[in-house]
């Protein structure tokens, strides 16, 4: 069965900028007790600030990593808005994928005001399902401020009008999962050596290039951009280990999984238009792979740099 087949959906962007849309529970109390007769690891008590958010639903039934990675991004960028009149930026993640999340139940957001200094704030975010965290992040922001500047210089890359689209090369395949690909991503993505969907890239090689940008246009919101660049950033990095190694998407033999994910926002971007998102494997070893990724817009700005390890195990039959 084919999307024309079938009832109309949901448009999936409106439906990830619903998913963005946290609603606020309240605040909950954090209490650290120190050790016998030493105070300096008694932190007392402390509050976070509790968002929750539903889930896109995935074929697999899991939540998709760059998703709860957004919603992260967006509860923390949730208690800025009384600092410096809610004019500091997100310009660093690190987060780690504790557990598997269910894309059936509700993601509860605990955000911890770690500091809030003269130029920097830091939040800690655990994203929480039946009690447990499945994802763990702390964040950083800044005041906009001067200083040295320069960047790498974005490799040349053919037009990606010129691309094929996700729906393009999935649309007519005859499978849920490929059909869902095809027509149920908010994100627009663009292989320029081929995509990794159905089979091996024809070289192997440990690097790609794709343009990825949202299907339509998001409002003007600097936090909402960075959400969904992080968002976007967790699609395809791993592929530049599976290109290295002569596997696809399809390989029944392969065990991915996202380990964790650190994300440095160098210049604003707008994740509505053309990115250029060229990534690397330095390195794979013990059931796991290392990508890097740069993020830049038409003009050249290099927007964001990304790093992911990955669990990638093939099982042998």
């Amino acid at each position: 069965m084919t999307q024309s087949d079938e009832q109309p959906r949901l448009d999936p962007l409106a439906d990830l900028l619903d998913v963005l849309d946290l609603d606020e529970l309240g605040t909950a109390r954090i209490t650290v007790e120190g050790l016998p007769d030493d105070a300096e690891t008694d932190l007392g008590e402390s509050q976070a600030q509790v968002f929750v958010g539903r889930s896109q639903p995935q074929p697999h039934g899991r939540v998709f990593g760059g998703q709860v990675l957004a919603q992260s991004v967006v509860a923390a960028g949730r208690t800025m808005a009384d600092v410096d009149g809610g004019r500091r930026a997100i310009h660093s993640l690190h987060a780690y994928f504790v557990r598997p999340g269910d894309d059936s139940h509700p993601i509860r957001f605990a955000v911890e005001r770690m500091r809030d200094g003269n130029s920097f704030s830091t939040r800690r975010v655990h994203a929480i399902q039946y009690g447990k965290t499945i994802l763990s992040m702390i964040a950083s922001f800044q005041a906009e401020a001067g200083g040295l500047d320069h960047q790498d210089p974005m490799p040349a890359a053919p037009d990606p009008e010129m691309l094929q689209s996700v729906e393009q090369t999935l649309g007519t395949v005859d499978h849920p999962a490929a059909q869902f690909f095809a027509y149920q991503r908010p994100i627009d993505l663009r292989h320029v050596e081929g995509h990794l969907y159905l089979r091996p890239g024809a070289q192997r090689a440990a690097h790609q290039s794709v343009w990825l940008k949202a299907i339509g246009a998001l409002p003007d919101d600097p936090l909402l951009h960075a959400a969904v660049l992080a968002y976007a950033s967790d699609y395809s990095l791993l592929e530049s280990v599976l290109r290295r190694h002569g596997l696809a998407w399809s390989d029944r033999r392969l065990r991915p999984a996202s380990l964790d994910h650190a994300m440095w926002f160098h210049r604003p971007g707008r994740a509505d238009e053309w990115i250029l998102y060229t990534q690397q494997s330095p390195s794979a070893s013990s059931g796991r792979g290392l990508a890097t990724g740069r993020m830049f817009a038409p003009d050249g700005t290099l927007i964001a740099s990304v790093a992911q390890e990955g669990m990638l195990r093939v099982k042998e039959s």
